[in-house]
């Protein structure tokens, strides 16, 4: 992971959970809060590589890095993972909404099973962890909450139906939800990543000519990569943004 060029005083101590914080983007924010002196848990699926990040951040850090397994999809396991965290951390300050699954769907072909299971990990999620957070945000006199939308929905990209409407469904919510907990001291902003280029990418969707095309549209010739994403979060996490809510920022290398 590259190295936290800025130091968020206000982050030591605080209480963070990330959801998807063991591979990816999320592991890139995960190992971020760490260096920041942050107590951190995060949620994930992926078993091996989570207990493995927990691991190796927990050796190093100033807290330990707390795993917890869970299906986000089921709202019962997502708010009783987010109630674990609050107690390991002893406070929750911050959530970092990151989970996400883009596949790919074909129009003909999307059954309501496939719709129904997109936005049961793209966007319901977001909401009930959220809703499980806020009483102990309120308990400490306020928090952030930053939710990872995307750019996908605005370009356009027929081959993401489901994921594409949860995307833009995240900014809906996070503009009501800004609303909503504003009176809480509670901030909620988002992010709209554009191409970040990671293993699971490359693996699945992306190839040298695609990359290679969407560097071409971005004002920045570069490959973005979840480290991008590292300062931009940090930055609504902590009082560093402390009057800005019901906002997001697009980190996408400036596409054309």
């Amino acid at each position: 992971m590259s190295a936290v060029l800025l130091h968020f005083h206000d982050l030591a101590g605080r209480g963070v959970l990330i959801t998807g914080g063991g591979t990816g983007i999320g592991a890139a924010l995960t190992s971020a809060f760490a260096a920041q002196g942050a107590r951190i848990a995060f949620i994930d699926i992926a078993v091996e590589e989570s207990r493995a990040l927990a691991k190796e951040l927990s050796a190093t850090s100033e807290h330990p890095v707390h795993f917890i397994e869970a299906d986000l999809s089921d709202v019962f396991a997502a708010q009783a993972a987010v109630k674990e965290a609050a107690a390991l951390l002893g406070r929750l300050d911050v959530l970092i909404n990151n989970a996400a699954r883009d596949d790919r769907q074909d129009l003909e072909t999307v059954s309501e099973a496939d719709w129904d299971g997109s936005l049961a990990v793209n966007l319901k999620p977001v909401f009930f962890t959220s809703q499980a957070a806020v009483p102990f945000m309120r308990e400490q006199g306020g928090g952030a909450i930053v939710n990872f939308s995307s750019i996908a929905f605005m370009l356009n990209m027929g081959e993401l139906p489901a994921y594409a409407t949860a995307k833009a469904g995240i900014l809906g919510l996070t503009k009501s939800l800004a609303g909503r907990l504003g009176p809480d001291n509670i901030r909620v902003n988002a992010i709209l990543p554009g191409m970040i280029v990671t293993e699971r990418q490359k693996r699945l969707w992306l190839t040298d000519a695609s990359i290679a095309a969407m560097i071409e549209r971005q004002c920045l010739k570069r490959m973005l990569v979840a480290e991008d994403l590292v300062g931009p979060t940090l930055f609504l996490a902590s009082s560093a943004s402390a009057a800005m809510t019901a906002q997001w920022i697009i980190v996408d290398g400036g596409i054309l």
